[in-house]
């Protein structure tokens, strides 16, 4: 098991209006240049003192997450596998927003220990964004028990425990967000990684029955249905069956002949995806419980 690395960022200070109650300013990091970071402009979306979680967040969706949040004014826990890309990641964010409140955590979050050791450190948070998640296209005939187990003990149970583990303080204080990255695959099951699948749709069963569970307070849960993303893990990817094809070439042939459902015709930006979390993470979205909402460019081809 990887030891906790917890680097601490000074908080952002703002200023105090008259009658003396906290006003954070139209824009936390105005000097910040949001797309070095896939984010969007900060929206005030009054997350000032809002502590966020964001598991599997060195990169990609997560990372994005985690800047938009962190440039909205909440203190972000990062997370990660190893102390290098924990500290990596702090490293990119902090060099983009110098003020930001940012730290880590270094541990593998699909494992008990590893969020045992996490509620030592962090026994509270506002926000719990449960984004760790892994993938794989293999045909359904040559997956075997193994592979089925990590996908749930990764995909879902991650998930299940961080929110088992955060759900009754967010209920005592009477306010929190958890939010499920699942995927639009959880609804078009794809053929080529159907253990996926089954675990997105998996995370809409529970993110809908947690919000049953805080029916009447002020925590939401929703879900979160990303449609293809040109995440770093999706450019590997790419990279490794594209056979030196540009990008943009792949893209194109993508939509044509695997979602050709799509109405954007192009992968999404991780920062479209955070700014929807983020949006759905803020006080501003209280009406919003037990929701899936796609960000899908209309990949699924229904109204609801």
């Amino acid at each position: 098991m990887e030891e906790e690395a917890v680097v601490p960022i000074a908080r952002e200070k703002f200023a105090r209006l008259g009658n003396g109650a906290a006003r954070p300013p139209r824009a936390l990091f105005p000097h910040v240049k949001v797309e070095s970071i896939h984010t969007v402009p900060p929206m005030n979306l009054e997350l000032i003192h809002k502590t966020a979680l964001i598991s599997g967040s060195t990169k990609g969706i997560g990372f994005a997450i985690a800047s938009q949040l962190a440039a909205e004014g909440a203190r972000v826990i990062i997370n990660g596998r190893s102390d290098q890309a924990v500290a990596s990641a702090i490293d990119r964010m902090t060099r983009a927003m110098p003020e930001a409140s940012v730290e880590g955590f270094a541990g593998d979050l699909s494992t008990l220990a590893a969020v045992e050791a996490l509620l030592r450190r962090f026994p509270a948070v506002d926000i719990l964004v449960n984004n760790l998640g892994i993938f794989e296209p293999k045909p359904f005939e040559e997956i075997p028990d193994e592979d089925w187990r990590q996908f749930f003990e990764v995909n879902v149970l991650s998930g299940v425990r961080l929110s088992r583990a955060y759900v009754s303080g967010m209920k005592q204080r009477n306010w929190g967000r958890i939010i499920f990255i699942s995927s639009e695959s959880a609804i078009q099951i794809p053929v080529e990684m159907i253990h996926y699948g089954t675990t997105k749709t998996a995370q809409l069963a529970v993110s809908r029955g947690l919000a049953e569970s805080c029916a009447g307070t002020g925590v939401t849960v929703n879900a979160i249905l990303p449609g293809p993303t040109r995440s770093a893990g999706v450019e590997d990817f790419v990279t490794q069956i594209s056979g030196g094809q540009p990008f943009a070439d792949f893209e194109k042939e993508f939509f044509k002949s695997v979602r050709p459902t799509s109405l954007i015709k192009r992968f999404a930006t991780p920062g479209e995806v955070a700014a929807l979390v983020a949006f759905v993470c803020s006080p501003v979205a209280s009406a919003i419980s037990g929701a899936s909402l796609r960000v899908d460019g209309g990949v699924v081809r229904a109204c609801f």
